[in-house]
């Protein structure tokens, strides 16, 4: 009896605490699962949303090899779905730089791929070389638009210009010296000449020499 007694007392003790914190133990496990699953579910959605900017991508790239007028719309339409739909993606980075080199190259719209190239800037804040080229290309796009000064200020903007440091301080040359700076164009050419020695470079020899500055100076 008194082993029974001790069998009836574990049984009604288990249900006393059943009782007491069965309920915190549920939700307990439900909350578990629920983030089980929430996690899978996020990753799935993830990877669905990396394929489909991917496959928007290749669109965009596709219409633009082709180079017709409705190729041209396509680019255009497909880089701003990326934007709306895909905006912290790199494709949508990418896309904008494609978009832009249409609008400069084929559009003749510096004023547009400026636009596009600002957006793609502040996208690509934390890639520090993928945002060298695009304040390259922004620059560029600045200056062909008329917009010296605010070419010279997105190229102020660089903090460490790394292996780009000849090639921006050769464009400040071109867009001072379009200002009418002469002096100070020669001191960005002559910067641009140290700074890419071991590339050489004979357009910027030109440069240099319509301002009277030799090879040896």
């Amino acid at each position: 009896m008194a082993e029974l007694r001790t069998e009836e007392e574990q049984v009604q003790a288990i249900k006393d605490w059943w009782k007491k914190n069965g309920s915190s133990l549920l939700i307990g496990i439900g909350a578990a699962l629920a983030i089980v699953f929430g996690w899978q579910a996020w990753q799935n959605h993830q990877a669905q949303e990396r394929a489909e900017a991917a496959n928007q991508f290749t669109t965009l790239l596709t219409a633009f090899s082709t180079g017709d007028e409705d190729s041209n719309n396509t680019v255009e339409f497909v880089a701003e779905s990326l934007r709306e739909e895909h905006g912290s993606s790199a494709y949508a980075i990418y896309g904008n730089l494609v978009l832009a080199r249409q609008q400069m190259m084929v559009e003749n719209n510096p004023e547009a791929a400026v636009e596009s190239l600002k957006w793609a800037l502040d996208k690509a804040a934390d890639y520090k070389a993928l945002s060298l080229v695009i304040r390259n290309r922004l620059a560029q796009a600045q200056f062909a638009a008329g917009e010296h000064d605010a070419a010279l200020s997105t190229l102020d903007g660089v903090k460490d210009a790394q292996t780009f440091a000849a090639v921006f301080s050769e464009l400040r040359g071109d867009i001072l010296l379009a200002k009418g700076d002469t002096e100070a164009a020669r001191e960005a050419y002559l910067a641009a000449r140290k700074q890419g020695q071991a590339r050489g470079g004979d357009l910027l020899e030109l440069k240099l020499s319509d301002l009277g500055v030799g090879e040896g100076a």
